[in-house]
């Protein structure tokens, strides 16, 4: 009974690209977005008023620290109830901390269905994990996106100071984008597409068509002449023997005459002569 040409099959047991790109990507994202939130530099202001020319105040949505350019010691814990009381922050807390807690949901559901025990990857749960972790990074862009728009429009700024992009923006941005790319391509895997290349598979019958196309086709079959004939007196050579005679470029030595027997002689005839 002919097979259906919708079974598929794998042709290698390693882990499929896209999911080894989506477990890649996603702690390195998590990691930037871990950096992002606890660090206290979404943004930097310089030229403070009333204050040292080399002084700046770094500005995060957790913590305010104040610095100079010549120590390298951050004075922390710095109370600035207008900033924090701003309508950016708080959400942009929660969603810091969202993202993080569904990345690792992400990571935990997209792990036991990637390969773990198994044969052929558990697809609908490793999309799953890759869905979880598609969201998690859009809820980093959201406030980083939001904050950088309202950069210098947020609380205690004045005309006079200098607002400066901080590290943690830059950061937030990458882990956000790291978290979206390695969640889409996780998350394309739930369903087969691009003739089955997204998850390495191949139909069942292309495979065997393929396979009997690369048999080797049975040895041609050579006849051999036989060598045990009768030979025949008749000579394919052009010449004979005569003709080698003639066809000579040197002189040939004479062959000596026959030696005749000359009973005439004077001597006494013994009995071999009678």
């Amino acid at each position: 009974m002919p097979r259906s040409t919708q079974e598929w099959i794998r042709l290698s047991l390693r882990t499929p690209g896209i999911l080894i790109f989506g477990l890649v990507m996603a702690p390195c994202g998590w990691v930037l977005d871990l950096t992002a939130t606890v660090a206290p530099n979404w943004r930097t202001l310089h030229n403070i008023p009333n204050r040292p020319s080399d002084e700046f105040i770094q500005q995060g949505i957790w913590d305010i620290c104040r610095a100079t350019s010549t120590n390298t010691r951050a004075e922390c814990n710095l109370l600035d109830t207008t900033y924090f009381n701003n309508e950016i922050i708080q959400p942009a807390q929660g969603l810091m901390v969202a993202s993080l807690i569904v990345t690792l949901i992400g990571l935990a559901v997209a792990i036991p269905g990637v390969r773990c025990w198994r044969d052929r990857p558990n697809w609908t749960v490793a999309g799953l994990g890759g869905l979880l972790i598609f969201l998690s990074g859009v809820m980093t862009i959201i406030p980083i996106a939001w904050y950088t728009h309202n950069l210098t429009d947020i609380a205690t700024v004045t005309p006079v100071i200098d607002v400066r992009v901080g590290y943690c923006i830059i950061l937030g941005y990458i882990g956000g984008i790291f978290e979206v790319l390695g969640g889409f391509v996780m998350f394309i895997g739930i369903c087969r597409c691009c003739g089955g290349k997204n998850r390495g598979e191949v139909r069942v019958d292309e495979v065997e068509a393929n396979r009997f196309s690369r048999q080797k086709p049975p040895p041609r079959r050579v006849e051999v002449p036989s060598l045990s004939r009768a030979r025949s007196n008749a000579s394919s050579v052009p010449y004979t023997k005569d003709s080698l005679d003639d066809d000579v470029s040197f002189p040939r030595a004479k062959s000596p005459a026959a030696r005749s027997v000359n009973t005439s002689y004077g001597g006494r005839p013994y009995d071999a002569d009678l």
